[in-house]
């Protein structure tokens, strides 16, 4: 396992924080609230810990399989419909949500390779993730993956907690499925809009995990 990039200065600014303040509890405090500035302590830890642990990125088998589409995040299928996009292809698309939790890998990645051939951010309100609206109201990033006749788009949103959305896709660049698409801050979801009768291979409330995990059949 290794720490992701985006976690640096988060965690760097955690980690002085909390030792600033467990020092003046240490300093100031008496004897008799020696026991309260232990169990901060603890707490402290725990939270230094939790904050490492969202940023990490796990060690394991990517899948790499030009005949299919891999989940691009860590969470659970929240949605499967269809939907009108009015953003991109101006038409139908079958919509596929999974929702990321503030335990989730947040990691994003390419669920197909191919050409960007659109990538644009979109500021926007913070609804929960799960609301419908969120996925057109709320902060969000869509790239258009092309591969051959087929183009796929996948749109990064923030949420409630979620406030900072980071795209690594630039329009005419070309990439690999699997790879890192980006990274959302604690907690949100993602959405693929896919072309209409697309063969999906997941269920709502299905656990699924991003660079891994079949969705479906290109």
């Amino acid at each position: 396992m290794t720490i992701h990039k985006e976690g640096y200065k988060t965690i760097f600014y955690t980690a002085l924080f909390l030792t600033l303040i467990n020092s003046i509890l240490f300093y100031y405090t008496h004897e008799c609230c020696c026991l309260f500035s232990i169990l901060f302590s603890i707490v402290s830890l725990g939270l230094l810990i939790f904050i490492i642990s969202f940023f990490r990125i796990p060690n394991r088998p990517l899948t790499r399989d030009e005949h299919l589409i891999v989940s691009p995040c860590d969470g659970k299928v929240v949605v499967i419909e269809e939907v009108f996009d009015e953003e991109y292809f101006k038409e139908k698309r079958l919509q596929v949500s999974i929702f990321m939790s503030p335990a989730n890998v947040h990691v994003n990645r390419n669920p197909i390779g191919g050409d960007i051939v659109y990538s644009k951010y979109h500021p926007g309100k913070y609804l929960v993730a799960w609301n419908p609206k969120s996925s057109t109201e709320n902060e969000r990033h869509s790239v258009v993956i092309k591969k051959e006749a087929k183009e796929i788009l996948v749109k990064q949103i923030a949420g409630a907690v979620a406030r900072r959305i980071v795209n690594y896709s630039k329009a005419g660049s070309k990439v690999s499925q699997s790879e890192e698409l980006g990274f959302i801050k604690f907690g949100s979801r993602v959405d693929l809009l896919l072309p209409i009768g697309t063969k999906i291979n997941v269920i709502i409330n299905q656990e699924v995990k991003g660079g891994v995990s079949n969705i479906a059949n290109l």
